[in-house]
């Protein structure tokens, strides 16, 4: 009964409604200002003033997409790219000209257009649904009439109404959130482009500070104690040349010993920072290894028909390792599922936890860092996480199979 409470009213219900509300009349004045705005400048575009007037309402789109994209990620939890634009000339006539000839500004623009009809039937489905049924069963206990088979049928509509609520909600919300996508995020082929540059640029930054981390590892670590082995060798030498008492001699060598198994530890330590001694058993075994080693209970189910380069697998490994540390330490999650497959060429990571949710990038927080990390091999993160959870990571990597011989 709770569960069900929970289903039919509970946060997400609760704000997937609040959205649909908030965003009507905010849709229904844009498109009439713009659409007033977007007339008379239709009428002056004879005159210089007609293009300046479309171009800030086409700007005032952009922005309104913007406003848009931040609404539905804090309240739906649903995260979009802002859109690849193109880039402006130096001055006014520039910007001009960029804005009116920019696709991004024009899909702004209808979807402002396209939206209001859309919003008075979403609100009108899914707040329908709950309204009628919440009305007609609060007032069936005080009708003044007989209960008869018309108020029977009213009242078996209204909880048939009242249960599918939730869906016709998660319908709605599910056709904004593709709309959102389609007109305010980028397009395929747009975030293609900006994905495969930053991930270059990405490549050359992450490879300049690998090699510079292990030659700051080297320089104070495992060099400083080799130096200090030789040392005690020296001194060694120097104790036996001398003809010093044997444990003076045995003491220097233990030393030795001591400084060098320190300098392999080391050593070892930085070479599993950049592949991990449990990978060479393979991804399935290294992640059973990281699932029993995590402090909240964790499901993990594989399905590897063949198995991943290592490169990939090392990027899977750390993945799931920064996943799981973030639902034990972040979302007060109670359990974990890790879910790994490798269909149509696509190796397929989803981390999910019943947690409080609310989960999203920040500039320099480990998702952030993940995707970086991820987009270096063409993968994709997407993250479902709405403010009182669950919460699912889904990460996509491109796994083509091995050439034949």
């Amino acid at each position: 009964m709770k569960k069900m409470f929970t289903v039919l009213f509970g946060p997400r219900s609760r704000r997937g409604l609040a959205y649909l509300s908030l965003v009507l009349p905010i849709d229904l004045l844009s498109a009439l200002l713009l659409l007033l705005g977007g007339l008379a400048g239709t009428i002056l575009l004879l005159t210089p003033l007609g293009a300046w007037l479309l171009a800030a309402i086409l700007r005032a789109a952009i922005a309104l997409g913007a406003k848009r994209r931040g609404l539905a990620a804090r309240m739906l939890g649903h995260q979009v790219p802002d859109p690849v634009r193109s880039p402006a000339d130096r001055g006014a006539f520039g910007w001009r000209r960029a804005v009116l000839s920019d696709p991004v500004s024009w899909r702004m623009l209808a979807y402002v257009v396209v939206k209001p009809p859309v919003a008075v039937l979403s609100l009108g489905l899914a707040g329908g649904f709950y309204a009628y049924a919440l009305i007609a069963l609060i007032y069936l206990p005080f009708y003044p009439g007989p209960f008869d088979n018309e108020s029977l049928a009213i009242m078996v509509t209204s909880v048939i109404l009242l249960l599918l609520g939730p869906w016709m909600l998660r319908a709605v919300l599910t056709l904004e959130r593709l709309l959102i996508r389609g007109l305010l995020g980028p397009t395929r082929s747009s975030q293609r482009i900006r994905d495969l540059r930053d991930s270059r640029d990405r490549a050359v930054i992450d490879a300049d500070v690998t090699l510079r981390r292990i030659e700051r590892d080297l320089h104070d670590g495992a060099q400083a104690r080799l130096i200090g082995v030789g040392m005690h060798l020296a001194m060694v030498r120097e104790l036996v040349s001398a003809q010093a008492p044997p444990h003076q001699v045995v003491a220097a060598v233990d030393t030795a010993q001591h400084t060098l198994a320190t300098a392999v530890a080391e050593l070892r330590d930085l070479v599993r920072g950049i592949h991990p001694p449990v990978l060479d058993n393979g991804l399935e075994a290294a992640l059973a290894t990281v699932s029993a080693g995590s402090p909240v209970p964790v499901t993990v189910e594989i399905d590897l028909p063949r198995r991943p380069p290592p490169a990939l697998e090392s990027i899977a490994y750390f993945t799931v390792c920064e996943l799981l540390t973030n639902a034990g330490r972040h979302s007060g999650a109670s359990r974990a599922t890790i879910r790994v497959d490798l269909r149509d060429e696509v190796l397929c990571l989803r981390v999910g936890d019943d947690g409080r949710g609310g989960a999203h990038q920040r500039a320099g927080g480990g998702l952030a860092g993940l995707t970086e990390r991820i987009r270096v091999v063409d993968g994709e993160l997407s993250i479902d996480s709405p403010p009182g959870g669950p919460t699912s990571v889904t990460v996509e990597i491109p796994c083509p199979a091995p050439e034949r011989p």
